[in-house]
């Protein structure tokens, strides 16, 4: 026979540990930042890469979910394409959906994107590529953008998207520097300067002055392939295009947008760096995130950029981005991950809380000379 004592505790040991189970639920719902973005609900963690080849295994997925991101930006080279085949550019799009891990986080999050030269078709191409309307569609396919969005019927990949509520907004602004890009052939070394020439065509920057021009968002991210401000090495970069990479700093002088930061890839390393630029009061940092699945060999000379905040990270990388909407002023993490979720750097960035700017009339973009 039982004792009823020992029932009684029994049944008080029961009852506490459902109390405790659901206290618990209860905490980990209200801290957990995986909750969907929207525009009631702030965005506060973001996670974004790039150069990522579906012939190759893909060991970081999992460990970017694990830090619940509610966002992930693609930044070129998310497919290895190389190719004037649709058929093939559209398999291996095809494969990339269909990786597992990829498409738990894929079901989980919204994904967006922009791309680079490797899934855009063919290796360094610009506006000469034959087949870019086409690789377009397979990109937007990818993305599972809707069959009647305008951005369909536009020249090029890129698009704008904001999250959070009034007074906690992110504006990302995905710019595509392939569809309209002029050509480097002829200019030696392979990737020397076209001081004429220009990454986004004329309609592109007009569509990113009003995008910046009119926002009312407290941080504006500005997403490409190709690296901004490091501007010492031999690679493709914006620097190879001296003109183009002028006007990008002086027209967020010159529209006042608050609180930009940049996100590139195509490195196969990352990096954070931060530039000063004349009319803009804030530094201007730089989140180069890149190689999901290969990256430069472990040893290799780093090579130079007097821009650098604290070390290149030459081994396999995803970014994460904290956005610390509770704090003055704001507070920005940059997370350099990799596998096993290790964090091999991170950068915090204090950011101003943007007062309202009035409107001006007939502003000149800032006059710079290169830096």
């Amino acid at each position: 026979m039982t004792h009823p004592y020992l029932n009684l505790c029994r049944g008080l040991c029961l009852m506490l540990l459902l109390l405790l189970s659901c206290t618990t639920s209860s905490i980990e719902q209200k801290t957990n930042p995986q909750t969907p973005v929207n525009a009631q609900t702030p965005l506060v963690t973001l996670a974004l890469g790039s150069c990522n080849s579906t012939a190759r295994k893909q060991p970081l997925w999992q460990e970017i979910l694990k830090n619940n991101p509610q966002l992930w930006i693609w930044l070129g080279d998310n497919i290895y394409g190389d190719t004037d085949d649709m058929r093939v550019l559209k398999a291996k799009y095809d494969q990339q959906r269909q990786h597992p891990d990829y498409q738990k986080l894929y079901q989980q999050i919204p994904v967006i994107g922009v791309w680079d030269d490797h899934d855009y078709g063919r290796n360094n191409a610009g506006k000469e590529y034959e087949f870019k309307a086409q690789s377009a569609r397979l990109f937007w396919d990818f993305l599972d953008e809707p069959t009647k969005s305008p951005r369909r019927k536009q020249k090029g990949v890129y698009s704008a998207h904001t999250y959070g509520p009034p007074g906690q907004q992110v504006k990302v602004l995905l710019l595509d520097g392939r569809y309209h890009r002029d050509s480097l052939v002829g200019q030696e070394p392979k990737y020397g300067e076209n001081n004429k020439g220009d990454l986004l065509g004329e309609a592109q920057w007009r569509w990113l002055e009003r995008e910046l021009r009119h926002s009312k968002a407290q941080f504006h991210l500005i997403g490409t392939g190709l690296q901004i401000i490091p501007n010492e090495h031999g690679y493709e970069r914006w620097g190879n295009f001296p003109r183009a990479r002028t006007r990008l700093f002086n027209l967020i002088a010159k529209t006042k947008a608050a609180n930009v930061i940049l996100l590139t890839g195509d490195r196969h390393f990352a990096e954070i760096s931060k530039i000063q630029w004349p009319g803009v009061p804030y530094p201007i940092f730089e989140f180069t995130s890149s190689g999901l699945t290969h990256n430069w060999m472990s040893g290799f000379v780093h090579e130079r950029n007097r821009h650098r905040v604290g070390q290149m990270q030459d081994r396999l990388n995803f970014g994460i981005m904290r956005f610390h909407w509770d704090q003055t002023p704001y507070v920005v993490d940059f997370e350099i991950r990799g596998k096993n979720n290790r964090l091999h750097q991170l950068v915090k960035v204090p950011y101003a809380r943007p007062t309202k700017v009035p409107k001006t009339r007939g502003a000149q973009p800032t006059r710079s000379k290169s830096q």
